[in-house]
């Protein structure tokens, strides 16, 4: 079956990550159905969605907020939510029983020909898909937090997730311009959380053994790697920092990163003593009580650069040396 470039789509649960999808979808003009197992929050979401959508405006994120809102239902039960959809987001607490539960339910209610995906982070769709008459047209389809400001997402199937599930997810969310990620094997923390979680290790070792203040590592990367990386990823930026691209970086620096290797082997958990002294630098430097401004300047600077990256789109070429 052709994906629709317009798919009816579902959102199921309706907290901040739901909320962001129905931004994705009804921006790009899906009809937007929210279901969730608390109809007053559903309702209050609109008006929430509503209200990111003011602000991504202003950073010419969405061009029509009265026209994308116009795309958004709330409907009164699951199956009216899924009745009518070609793509499912399910987006409830990462617990595995809540997970098989509602998962049962959207493959009874929804039409055969409707992709059913989850937005969890770190539980993989072999835990929660194998026993459903429709396994093969479920998988995970994991957003980074929120999706309506950072676009990727990583598909990860189960063995028996069919390949046309994988290739319409991704069509999908091409066409509603998130980019879509393939997991090619289904992996423990997928691919984002793995990377993460790879410089996190070694951030909180670097501090607890002395090497830099929490301050100062933040520092590396906000104004360091975090620039480069912001608009290209790390086999590029390798590429680009060698006269004669990958096999001449790996020749420099390939032993260099052979020997830190070496001693980046420790795989304890982190202490609660190095919690607290992470905690309390950051709390020295930004106060509990103002944590949620802090996010939302975080947002607006988001906007900023999605907004930039969005004029920067069609410049992408070469230039031509001096």
């Amino acid at each position: 079956m052709n994906v629709p470039s317009l798919p009816s789509v579902s959102i199921i649960g309706s907290g901040l990550i739901g909320q962001a999808w129905a931004v994705v979808f009804a921006r790009a003009g899906c009809v937007t159905t929210l279901w969730d197992g608390n109809p007053q929050a559903a309702q209050q979401a609109v008006t929430l969605i509503e209200q990111q959508m003011q602000t991504l405006a202003r950073y010419g994120l969405v061009d029509d907020v009265v026209g994308a809102m116009a795309h958004i239902r709330v409907a009164d039960s699951l199956e009216a939510a899924v009745a009518q959809s070609d793509y499912v987001q399910e987006n409830l607490p990462e617990v595995l029983d809540i997970k098989l539960d509602i998962f049962a339910r959207l493959d009874a209610a929804a039409p055969p020909h409707a992709i059913v995906a989850s937005s969890t982070s770190g539980i993989p769709a072999t835990a929660f898909t194998e026993d459903l008459a429709g396994r093969a047209r479920c998988l995970v389809a994991h957003p980074v937090n929120p999706p309506s400001l950072i676009p990727v997402v990583e598909l990860s199937g189960a063995p028996w997730t069919s390949e046309q599930t994988l290739v319409r997810t991704r069509a999908i969310m091409e066409a509603v311009k998130q980019k879509p990620v393939t997991v090619l094997q289904e992996i423990d923390g997928f691919i984002l959380n793995r990377l993460q979680g790879a410089l996190l290790r070694e951030a909180f070792r670097l501090v607890e053994q002395g090497y830099v203040s929490v301050e100062d590592l933040d520092t590396t990367v906000s104004h360091g790697l975090g620039l480069r990386w912001s608009f290209m990823g790390p086999f590029e930026t390798i590429d680009l920092n060698a006269p004669g691209g990958i096999r001449d970086y790996a020749q420099r620096y390939g032993p260099l990163y052979q020997e830190l290797a070496k001693t980046q082997v420790d795989t304890e958990p982190w202490s609660n003593a190095l919690i607290d002294r992470v905690t309390t630098a950051r709390r020295a430097d930004l106060p509990e009580d103002k944590l949620a401004a802090r996010r939302a300047w975080r947002d607006q600077r988001l906007m900023a650069l999605a907004a930039h990256k969005l004029q920067q789109l069609n410049k992408t070429e070469v230039p031509d040396a001096d």
